[in-house]
């Protein structure tokens, strides 16, 4: 995985938890939603990227 790409899934993951936490301190379910989704699609999208490299270092 490039730098680039696991840098804004980290970056993807940290809003998802700014945006939890403010939904907990509101009270607001949608903002608590969204912002678990986010952390959903960055963790996602390290798994994926963990794969692809798992897959270039057996093929290398």
């Amino acid at each position: 995985m490039s730098t680039e790409d696991r840098a804004n899934a980290t970056m993807k993951n940290v809003e998802g938890k700014a945006q939890e936490a403010l939904g907990n301190v509101t009270g607001d379910p949608k903002d608590k939603a969204e912002g678990k989704m986010k952390q959903t699609e960055a963790e996602t999208k390290h798994a994926k990227e963990d794969i692809k490299d798992n897959l270039k270092k057996a093929i290398d």
